[in-house]
């Protein structure tokens, strides 16, 4: 008899731990989904000019909280360290962030690549478009035909037009590949001048203000509307190997659930007729496909590499 109400007494024990056990649990799911995001703000830094591209991404907000039923914020943002800082601090939630400020966010803020973009593959010498939907995209250091500029070597003391230094195409890859030839953008009698967009690089050289610019492939298809004979008139003297493309990242603290929400919603909105439009228009971008850490290793690798322009 003792043995069975110790038993019984047992069981009871047993029983009011697993409830209590799945309460806790109830709670913690309860607390997760209570803490879903109230609103999302979206911040990017425009390829080319600022004033019109912020207008023309406002439709991003609609076509987004359609997706994901819950305000969505639009902005555009200066330069890629300040939408770094800011999702850092949690000020913004989701920045269109190139793969080496991407690499920067997730060093330092835990940041996570959740899409890379994908763009039509740009080949030829008149950087046209092919029928090919890739994720990666190359670096292009570009020069005026007439200039006399040949090689990477020609630009010893010379002014050239570059993005901000987080910028893979307009600062890493041109920069490290010019230093693996033996010149160093940073010495060698070399002048740098920061333009806002690449469309604003291509147009420096263009214009006579700057010897040379660090620009994305296919950036000279901006400028085509007002310099019709640019293909002619500016030209590529370096081409780099196959950088990563943008990427659609997340700060810490943003759930798995609306991670894959997200991830979701973006895809969707570039399937859609209007989203595409958007997309295409403010960032060149065609479609999302998914991305993973490892896919920047070789971004780890020049930045390392990128250091050494300043020893």
């Amino acid at each position: 008899m003792k043995l069975l109400r110790k038993n019984v007494l047992l069981f009871c024990a047993l029983t009011t731990i697993l409830l209590l056990t799945a309460c806790g649990q109830q709670n913690s799911q309860s607390q997760k989904e209570s803490s879903a995001p109230k609103q999302l703000t979206v911040q990017f830094v425009p390829s080319q000019n600022a004033t019109t591209i912020e207008a023309k991404a406002k439709p991003l907000e609609k076509l987004l909280q359609k997706q994901l039923h819950i305000p969505v914020k639009v902005s555009v943002s200066t330069d890629y360290n300040t939408i770094v800082e800011a999702m850092g601090s949690k000020k913004v939630d989701i920045g269109f962030l190139p793969p080496d400020a991407y690499v920067l966010a997730h060093q330092h803020y835990h940041a996570k690549a959740l899409l890379l973009a994908q763009r039509y593959d740009v080949t030829g010498a008149d950087d046209h478009n092919s029928n090919k939907l890739v994720d990666f995209y190359r670096s292009q250091i570009l020069v005026r035909k007439d200039s006399g500029i040949k090689n990477i070597q020609d630009l010893k003391d010379k002014k050239i037009a570059t993005q901000d230094t987080t910028s893979t195409s307009g600062w890493i890859f041109p920069a490290v590949g010019m230093y693996k030839q033996g010149v160093n953008v940073n010495k060698n009698g070399i002048k740098t001048a920061q333009v806002k967009g690449h469309d604003q690089g291509v147009l420096a050289v263009y214009n006579h203000e700057t010897d040379a610019a660090f620009v994305w492939q296919g950036a000279r298809n901006l400028v085509k509307a007002d310099a019709p004979d640019i293909m002619q008139k500016v030209i590529p003297i370096y081409t780099s190997s196959k950088i990563p493309n943008d990427t659609i990242t997340v700060r810490e603290g943003i759930s798995p659930a609306w991670q894959k929400k997200i991830s979701r919603a973006f895809k969707k909105v570039a399937q859609t007729k209007k989203g595409h439009a958007v997309i295409s228009e403010v960032y060149g971008h065609e479609g999302y496909t998914t991305a993973k850490d490892s896919d920047f290793n070789v971004i780890r690798d020049y930045v390392k590499t990128a250091k050494k322009l300043d020893q």
